[in-house]
């Protein structure tokens, strides 16, 4: 068996990334791909292999092959495309973050559970095999006590103080209203975000943050600082941004035991390697540079979670909580102050709890 896919979006990540993962992945076909462009999606699906190209979403979920859809549009599109696949009967793996407000993540959630189709979120990070590791040895006690963590995701053009302008089709990351009202956050914030969640499986219930932007005068910034407290206790930090050319994309975890981190593991591709220092264990491992392998096997976690009528490894739910965190960052940034995290439970009937 395999699952028959439609990427929404002709773009760079769809291009170099999703559709590559999806070629790859062993219970994947590439079934169609939807731009607004049919010149551009008749050129994507030629590249690519796909069987269809359209213009229109009605057309393509119109496809009897297609029975998940892929969304890498722009982040303000995914919440009415994600309930128009779910109401068409396709599953949906959607790019983080899943929505910029609250009312249109629960709106996801919903509308996949009404038509009972599986949701997931594109947080490839937690398919890194030095991430799973650390999530196991953080669930043996390794570490003892965790009592901070923290994370850098940054990149940027040696010798500019600012980003280079961005190309036509990816001009949308400079509109705060297509963006969500934050950008380094979206582009890697969330991802690291999503990350402490998943290795510390604890949910964050205040924060705060500095930036170069979320100001009148530059509404989005591009370097932030984050502090995030978590429920049982731990403190967290990260930083990302698109000034750091020589950024340290580190993730390190203390407690009361000793220390774990992975080295250069927070990244698109999959790389790096990890180290585990502590009163009972002292190892370390390398991982050869795979730029694909992390989606590949978000596609096929995502098969598997449709075949074996479970959840993905990260849920709708998991893509609701980063929306959360990020809206209170874009709060605590702006107004200069602590914000508390306020969670929401959606229920099945529609409603919320």
């Amino acid at each position: 068996m395999t699952l028959g896919w439609a990427i929404v979006s002709t773009g760079r990540h769809a291009d170099y990334k999703i559709a590559p993962a999806i070629n790859a992945a062993p219970h994947a076909r590439l079934v169609a791909v939807c731009s607004r462009d049919q010149g551009r999606a008749d050129a994507f699906a030629e590249r690519h292999g796909a069987m269809a190209a359209y213009d229109s979403m009605e057309a393509m979920l119109q496809d009897a092959r297609v029975d998940a859809v892929f969304i890498v549009s722009p982040n303000a599109l995914h919440a009415a495309q994600a309930v128009q696949a779910a109401q068409a009967g396709k599953h949906v793996l959607t790019e983080k973050p899943m929505a910029t407000t609250i009312e249109d993540a629960i709106a996801m959630i919903q509308a996949c559970q009404r038509h009972a189709v599986t949701l997931g979120v594109g947080f490839h990070l937690r398919y890194h095999p030095a991430h799973l590791e650390a999530y196991q040895a953080l669930r043996d006690g390794t570490l003892g006590t965790i009592a901070l963590v923290q994370g850098q995701w940054g990149f940027g053009v040696r010798g500019q103080v600012r980003p280079p302008p961005r190309p036509p089709l990816q001009q949308w990351w400079e509109e705060p209203a297509l963006i969500g009202g934050a950008s380094t956050m979206m582009g890697t914030g969330v991802h690291v975000v999503d990350l402490f969640r998943f290795l510390l499986q604890q949910e964050v219930v205040e924060v705060t943050a500095l930036a170069d932007g979320q100001t009148p005068r530059q509404p989005l910034e591009q370097l932030l600082t984050l502090s995030m407290r978590f429920e049982d206790g731990p403190l967290a930090t990260i930083c990302c941004g698109r000034r750091l050319p020589d950024s340290q994309n580190d993730v390190v975890i203390y407690g009361s035991h000793g220390r774990l981190a992975g080295r250069g593991t927070l990244w698109e591709a999959r790389e790096g390697a990890l180290e585990i220092i502590s009163e009972s264990t002292n190892r370390s491992a390398e991982f050869a540079h795979d730029f694909l392998a992390n989606y590949i096997d978000e596609v096929e976690d995502f098969y598997h979670a449709v075949a074996e009528q479970r959840e993905p490894a990260a849920t709708g739910l998991d893509g609701l909580r980063a929306v959360e965190v990020t809206l209170a960052m874009i709060t605590a940034a702006r107004e200069r102050r602590t914000v508390k995290v306020e969670r929401h439970t959606p229920s099945s009937n529609g409603d919320e709890i």
